[in-house]
């Protein structure tokens, strides 16, 4: 009974902390805007990114990485590592379906990275190198999110950890789902770059 209800307590905690918006917060505290209303319509750190400047993109996405890296670290590291799995789900979730935006979010890219730098960091390591130059080489930042996702219970089933690649591949479904329409327009070419173009 124990064992059940700290899953349950460290599991609505992960979830709350997921849930902390930090793209909106950023946002409206050093651009005076809310980027919910603006570009993609998104609190993530690509739309905060395009519309306060790169350098709010990249604290926003240090914050939602850490939000998500820190605590699934320190339970993977501790005496309890089976509580890191459902945290770093929680976690995620959290970010896609914010309790503080009305059960909307961010895409859950960031929080993945954060995950996974935790729990397997050579296989993000491999899969961030994927995302990284698909984007070099299309400009968009959610074709390389999608790389991202998608390469990593790959790369779980090719290393043999079964176990991991089943959890990837509940968060890379999370995920596309999150990006369906960022797929629809990929495929009718109307998504937009990464960054503004003159």
């Amino acid at each position: 009974m124990g064992y059940f209800f700290s899953i349950l307590c460290v599991s609505v905690a992960m979830y709350f902390l997921g849930s902390v918006p930090f793209g909106l917060l950023i946002a409206r505290r050093f651009c005076g805007l809310d980027p919910r209303l603006d570009g993609s319509h998104n609190v993530g750190a690509t739309n905060v990114a395009r519309l306060c400047g790169f350098k709010w993109g990249v604290l926003t996405l240090a914050c939602d990485v850490l939000k998500a890296y820190v605590p699934v670290a320190f339970l993977a590291a501790s005496g309890s590592p089976e509580l890191a799995y459902p945290a770093a789900l929680c976690v995620i979730c959290g970010h896609m379906f914010s309790f503080f935006l009305n059960y909307k979010g961010g895409k859950g890219v960031a929080t993945t990275v954060g995950v996974f730098l935790a729990l397997s960091p050579w296989h993000l390591v491999v899969a961030g190198i994927a995302c990284l130059a698909v984007i070099w080489r299309s400009g968009y930042v959610s074709a390389g999110s999608l790389v991202l996702v998608l390469t990593l219970p790959l790369l779980f089933l090719c290393t043999g950890s079964f176990g991991k690649m089943l959890f990837a591949l509940v968060v890379a479904a999370l995920v596309v789902y999150k990006h369906r329409d960022n797929i629809r327009r990929l495929f009718r070419g109307e998504e937009k770059a990464w960054l503004k173009k003159e």
